[in-house]
């Protein structure tokens, strides 16, 4: 599990609307690919949405590695210049993430699902410095394409939805599991030779199953319920999981 933690010092910022002062927040990075790191971002209970405004937007994308802090910091200044433009950035990586989440978990087995992830993919890279396309192949692979015009809030998108395209193109798709916890949201790329990876994270998710199974037994032996009380209290998953 890769996890990057920013720093704990507030950031007061503006979106448009009246200034916000938020605590930097650590992100986890356990998808294997940078499109799924990206649908984990809406961690669910597990943590802040890393899209609930633009700053935090720009905290995940410097944490993930896709724009240096030199370009963070021209896109902050940008977003101050033109908070329409950046709230309305914010909307649009949404629906990006929201179309890469439904590729993520019923891609695999729905062609429409597949069909709708390549019109979005294809919307974001069409907006950027210059035109690159994913094209749809008479063979069902897929294959990029450039045509030699842009959208700086846009640009940002473009490594995610490349990293998304290339899922596509290398067939990737059931390789993509979401967690075993039904309580998790978050899916990864199975890279184990067996296919057979359950959980995004074996010291969380994982450890949590292991436990539960092991309070299970413990009530088949009749253990005492104010152990079991006890033992379940000691395992319950914190914010920071």
């Amino acid at each position: 599990m890769h996890t990057l933690q920013t720093p704990p010092s507030p950031t007061t910022i503006s979106a448009g609307l009246a200034p916000i002062t938020l605590d930097r927040a650590p992100f986890v990075f356990i998808g294997e690919r940078l499109w799924l790191d990206f649908v984990n971002s809406d961690a669910g209970w597990r943590s802040s949405d890393a899209l609930r405004d633009f700053e935090t937007l720009m905290q995940w994308l410097e944490s993930a590695t896709v724009v240096d802090t030199e370009r963070a910091a021209a896109m902050r200044r940008r977003a101050q210049q033109q908070p329409a433009g950046a709230a309305a950035a914010l909307v649009d990586v949404r629906r990006v993430r929201a179309a890469l989440r439904a590729l993520a978990e019923r891609g695999a087995l729905a062609d429409h699902v597949r069909l709708a992830a390549l019109t979005e993919i294809n919307r974001v890279l069409g907006r950027s410095a210059g035109t690159r396309r994913l094209e749809l192949r008479t063979d069902g692979t897929f294959a990029r394409s450039f045509v030699p015009v842009g959208d700086a809030f846009a640009g940002l998108m473009i490594p995610i939805v490349e990293s998304a395209a290339d899922a596509l193109i290398l067939g990737e798709l059931s390789r993509v599991r979401r967690c075993a916890d039904a309580k998790c949201q978050r899916v990864f790329h199975d890279s184990t030779k067996n296919g057979r990876r359950r959980w995004c994270d074996m010291s969380t998710c994982g450890n949590r199953a292991k436990a539960a199974r092991h309070r299970e037994k413990l009530r088949v032996d009749g253990v005492p319920r104010v152990l079991l009380d006890r033992e379940a209290e000691r395992t319950q998953p914190t914010l920071s999981d």
